[in-house]
């Protein structure tokens, strides 16, 4: 179930007036229920494997906070972590290691022939794992203690909300939610109802308008100019923001309404002034998930400079990994690595305010920071949109040729005449420093942004009910 359907809208309904009618423990049992259910709408022979991976997460934390020797509880976490990303490892990425293992072999002149299945990938099998393993990994670092209640673990896990795209929920912040009965309120009611028309607005209007730009575009492996590229790469860079935030947007106020408060994903990310800002913006509840998980563990920046570089570089590769098996992906992580180190070393030699202490100078030197990231972040998109390394370099060569080429003005025009609501609020959002900025404006302006949403919708919104981009990784 897709959540701009009306088949997810009659789902949740039916949800949401059991929900009201129920005691808290009822509550749970029904919306672990309706989780599963809503899973099993895409494939309900994956559903299993949800279950399996929760039971196996909840005894070894168990285990773990029983377990006082210290090499015991290491060894046990070792095959915690085996296990979720043996999982996640085979589903996602058997097929990508066998072919170039298969061609490595070739190329150094063995005739192999290595059998790979025809494997589909479980639905949001990233977002689930990650989310049960921090269990596990807290509970080891005793940061958390386990729960006594299964049930409220397979919740934790599976809550249909944010189950097959996230954002990432850290279990301890989701399982007190779960354990206390919960009364949503009328705060919760307008801040849920502004996020889902939001969210529908991001997702209808921006992002699947945005693909019928970028899909044409990267469907060409022939003749490319550099303004076609930038067309390509600006389209698809409000596609995958419009998808992902509106996706998260959904899950976080369809949540507040049965009075659950899920993470802020994304931050305004298209304002960020440098690599390490983008990173604080953009899948929050990933590059957290990374930094604390993977990054500190590797020694973070606490064992020299070089190293610090090479955890950075480590983890914004597994980071591109994450998000699928393909080689664009993997590039598109060092891509970012590379950023990262750079920044890292550049930042003493950067002048803070090379324009003098004025706020008419702090302001352009804020803005010109703003356009340069917002550049390196486009050329970021195109590694990740490309279907393959040789797509890649031949949109890379077309972009120094710095030929503008028919039609990219018009294209460009028509990107932002779809994004122009997008732009205002979010401008308006980062003039206050505040996201919830809309929400505490007049109340003609508000009224303005809702009729604003609902017409653009209803005159130029995309209703062919294309899939979320992140339900593939």
């Amino acid at each position: 179930m897709l959540f701009n359907t009306l088949q997810f809208w009659v789902f949740f309904a039916v949800v949401l007036g059991l929900y009201y009618v129920l005691p808290h423990r009822w509550q749970n049992r029904m919306l672990l229920a309706a989780s599963y259910i809503f899973y099993a709408a895409w494939d309900y022979r994956f559903v299993s494997l949800i279950l399996i991976s929760t039971t196996v997460d909840f005894y070894v934390g168990k285990i773990l906070d029983q377990t006082s020797d210290q090499r015991r509880r290491k060894a046990i976490l070792f095959w915690s972590i085996l296990f979720n990303l043996g999982f996640l490892g085979f589903f996602k990425y058997y097929g990508f290691f066998a072919h170039n293992l298969q061609h490595l072999l070739h190329v150094a002149g063995f005739q192999a022939s290595i059998h790979t299945l025809n494997i589909v990938l479980p639905v949001g099998i990233s977002f689930y794992t990650f989310q049960s393993m921090s269990y596990t990994l807290d509970i080891y670092r005793r940061e958390m203690k386990p729960t006594s209640s299964f049930m409220d673990f397979a919740l934790t896990v599976a809550f249909f909300p944010h189950m097959v795209a996230g954002p990432i929920q850290r279990a301890h912040s989701l399982i007190d939610q779960v354990a206390q009965p919960r009364k949503p309120t009328r705060d919760n009611f307008s801040e849920g109802f502004y996020l889902i028309i939001w969210g529908l607005f991001k997702k209808i209007v921006v992002a699947d308008n945005m693909a019928l730009i970028a899909n044409p575009i990267f469907a060409n492996d022939g003749h490319f100019t550099a303004g076609r590229v930038f067309g390509g790469a600006l389209a698809f860079a409000f596609q995958i923001y419009g998808d992902f935030s509106g996706y998260t947007d959904i899950a976080r106020g369809t949540a507040l309404l049965m009075g659950f408060r899920l993470m802020v994903n994304f931050n305004l990310p298209y304002f960020a002034t440098n690599p390490q800002d983008f990173w604080r913006r953009w899948h929050i509840s990933l590059s957290t998930w990374l930094r604390d998980y993977l990054y500190i563990s590797l020694g973070g920046n606490r064992r020299g400079e070089v190293r610090t570089y090479w955890n950075l570089l480590i983890t914004m590769v597994f980071g591109g990994l994450w998000h699928g098996a393909a080689w664009t992906f993997v590039l598109w992580g060092v891509y970012h690595g590379l950023l990262l180190c750079a920044h890292r070393a550049m930042a003493g030699l950067i002048p803070e305010t090379p324009f003098g202490v004025s706020r008419a100078g702090q302001l352009l030197w804020r803005w010109l920071r703003i356009g340069f990231m917002f550049g390196l972040t486009l050329y970021g998109w195109l590694i990740f949109r490309c279907h393959s390394a040789g797509q890649l370099w031949v949109m890379t060569r077309a972009v120094f040729s710095f030929s503008i080429g028919a039609g990219t003005i018009a294209t460009t025009i028509k990107i932002l005449c779809y994004c122009s609501l997008l732009l205002m609020v979010q401008l308006y959002q980062f003039r206050k420093n505040n996201l919830n900025a809309l929400r505490e404006s007049p109340t003609l302006i508000q009224t303005g942004f809702y009729l604003a949403c609902f017409y653009l919708i209803l005159i130029i919104g995309a209703f062919d009910a294309q899939s979320f981009i992140y339900f593939q990784f």
